[in-house]
């Protein structure tokens, strides 16, 4: 059975609320998955397939808290991550102008940076236009799984 992990990066919990939500489509697609709400270097650096980061972005572009110690041990440790390959869902509201979606956003760059593989698009969900993000979560891993399971086959 293949394997992955939601790492989940979240202030208030919507984040935490999207992985919830599409985690049991994984697991009707036939992963076994973990959430991890506390992120570490294994979580990206074990036996995954794949691996969905859902994470809100705080303040001016910052990262929600539960997440820092992860991206720190990122940047501080610089492991090669070419075997990761993941997506991404980013929570934000665009009000902020310019670090909307930030820290996925440069999440984002930073996994690219150690040799990630992100598949297909990032999605971005602007909070000013979907109430609840899930709405829009939803259909994009959807899509998302039916294309990972093409590349595979």
């Amino acid at each position: 059975m293949p394997k992955m992990t939601i790492v989940v990066g979240t202030m208030y919990g919507g984040a935490l609320d999207v992985a919830e939500q599409v985690k049991p489509l994984f697991e009707k697609a036939g992963y076994a998955v973990v959430v991890s709400e506390q992120p570490t270097l294994t979580d990206v650096s074990g036996d995954n397939d794949l691996t969905l980061f859902c994470l809100s972005t705080t303040g001016s572009g910052d990262f929600p808290g539960n997440i820092v110690p992860f991206v720190r041990s990122l940047k501080d440790q610089s492991p090669s991550l070419t075997g990761l390959r993941y997506g991404l869902i980013a929570l934000g509201d665009s009000s902020y102008g310019d670090t909307f979606c930030g820290a996925g956003r440069a999440l984002d760059e930073l996994l690219t940076s150690l040799g990630a593989q992100r598949l297909g698009e990032r999605l971005e969900v602007d909070a000013m236009e979907t109430f609840m993000a899930d709405d829009a979560a939803v259909p994009w891993v959807e899509e998302w799984i039916v294309a990972q399971q093409l590349k595979v086959a």
